[in-house]
């Protein structure tokens, strides 16, 4: 190892599909094992052989996947109490895993080695070393996970320290110190982490943390400090409770704060890309909050703030946000003032003159649609529009004549039935549809589509990804105004409109006329 690495163990596929809302299928698992050895992860650990059929296939295909860089780990515990390592079911399951690495835990804390496995402190300790060097023999590097370490060591730190031995003993690669319940805070981790660095001078030291506390990222940062050279963790902190150490989070701070290098450094633009795939490979939706890669990282709101960031990024950007693949935005709203809407304009390539009576027009016409519910921080193509029409003078590529929707039940089926009809005006001609949908929304969905795609083809690229309804003012109950906000995709890039009014079919149709009006504005460009 070079100096001042840090290797990074990624446990997504393991540790992470332990998170409440989680499943990968194999073909999932294997693209982002593909994914994260293109970004320099160092360990990819796939699962637990035998623990279910999904983590057996992984290893079944995960050997014709031809990675560049990054080992396959398999994940499992120590030999059962008073088995002959050879033995050992799980064990054998292990090795058929067929990896270069086998990552094994092992326990630590007294509590669990007596209530637990209900065996002996000495047998416990010959169940790690056995293993250990068991692995070892099979030509395995072999990564050793030390179970609650740091609770185990509070309670007895002989004894903690005893289990690590037992595993330098056997040959371990690694020690790991697994913060496995994760309330510990910085001081104390780190306390820790640099007694067993200075107890084990000759062995490489790992972390292992859990976000319980909220400070996952912190005390696995405070291990490296310590002098820990290998970080576990997990893409967008998935994992059990409250999830695992944030590596989208770990390796920028290591690299760009802390002067650490980790084989991900010629790969940082692609954090944020990652970050993102991780998510649909899920089917999650991606955090905008989360430090580097969310959405919102770099975005500015207040009027103040984002006439600073206008004439310095540095004033309120920790760094440039191109190095993690990240962007600064500008979020309009009745906060916004001139150095917003111009900094926004230029976002989308349009040079608006700040002094114009129009600007200070078009100020105002923002702060009356805030006023009346409209909210433009999430649907930035409703903004595009608004903005391109106000001050330019721009118009839809189609005007709409009329639209209708009805609700009733099935011919005898008594199943409720959505039927809509849209007449549009395009150019000179005059496109009237009517089509059904399994809700009002979707009925005026299809027939906006059906009546739009002979002009504009591209339109059934268009897919809805997400759909919201907030009710404003809930005490006038059914008088009540409705924010519409849908999210919809092409594929490639992803954008939000708007829509407000005291009637929900109303709200959702200029969301939907706004969506696609997007789409064709973006393939007019």
């Amino acid at each position: 190892m070079k100096e001042n690495q840090i290797l990074i163990y990624d446990t997504t596929l393991r540790d992470g599909s332990q998170a409440e809302g989680v499943s990968f299928t194999v073909a999932a698992k294997l693209r982002v094992a593909e994914k994260l050895d293109q970004f320099g992860v160092d360990y990819i650990e796939g699962g637990w052989p035998g623990s279910n059929p999904r983590d057996m296939a992984f290893f079944e295909k995960a050997g014709s996947l031809n990675l560049q860089h990054a080992k396959i780990a398999a994940f499992g515990s120590t030999r059962r109490a008073s088995v002959k390592v050879e033995d050992d079911p799980q064990v054998k399951l292990l090795l058929e895993a067929d990896t270069p690495v086998v990552t094994i835990f092992g326990k630590t804390w007294l509590l669990h080695v007596t209530d637990v496995l209900r065996t002996t402190p000495e047998e416990n300790l010959a169940m790690i070393e056995d293993t250990v060097r068991y692995l070892k023999e099979q030509g395995k590097e072999v990564v050793y996970d030390a179970e609650h370490f740091f609770d185990g060591y509070v309670d007895n730190a002989e004894y903690a320290m005893s289990t690590l031995e037992a595993a330098q003993k056997g040959g371990a690669d690694f020690l790991t110190l697994c913060e496995t319940n994760g309330g510990k805070l910085v001081t104390p981790f780190s306390e820790i982490t640099s007694a067993v660095v200075e107890s084990f001078p000759q062995s490489k030291i790992g972390v292992h943390c859990h976000n319980d506390a909220g400070v996952g990222v912190a005390v696995s940062l405070a291990g490296v400090e310590a002098g820990a050279v290998m970080v576990q963790g997990t893409m967008n902190g998935y994992g059990e409770r409250n999830g695992n150490a944030n590596l989208t989070t770990i390796i920028p701070n290591l690299e760009i704060k802390m002067g650490r290098t980790t084989n991900s450094k010629d790969h940082l633009k692609k954090l944020r890309d990652i970050s993102l795939f991780v998510d649909d490979a899920t089917n999650l939706r991606a955090d905008i909050r989360a430090p580097y890669v969310g959405a919102a990282s770099f975005a500015h709101k207040g009027g103040v703030h984002a006439d600073a960031a206008a004439k310095s990024t540095r004033s309120y950007e920790h760094i440039n946000p191109a190095i993690v693949g990240n962007r600064t935005r500008v979020l309009v709203s009745d906060m916004s003032g001139r150095s917003s809407i111009m900094m926004k304009a230029k976002e989308m390539g349009m040079d608006v003159d700040g002094r114009s009576p129009e600007m200070k027009s078009f100020l105002e016409e923002l702060k009356q649609m805030e006023f009346k519910g409209y909210e433009y921080e999430s649907a930035d193509a409703s903004f595009d529009l608004l903005l391109r029409r106000f001050l330019r003078g721009e118009n839809f590529a189609f005007d709409v004549l009329r639209y209708h929707v009805g609700v009733g039940n099935g011919e005898g089926t008594g199943e409720t039935s959505s039927e809509a009809t849209v007449k549009l005006k395009i150019q000179d001609e005059v496109r009237h549809t009517v089509a059904e949908g399994n809700g009002p929304v979707s009925a005026l969905d299809h027939a906006l589509r059906q009546a739009l795609e002979k002009d504009f083809p591209y339109i059934s690229q268009v897919r809805l990804i997400d759909f919201k309804v907030r009710i404003l003012e809930s005490n006038l109950g059914t008088d009540a105004i409705t924010r519409v906000h849908i999210e919809s995709t092409d594929g490639e890039k992803t954008w939000g409109t708007i829509g407000v009014s005291d009637n929900v079919i109303t709200a959702s149709w200029e969301a939907l006329v706004d969506s696609v009006s997007y789409k064709i504005l973006l393939a007019s460009e």
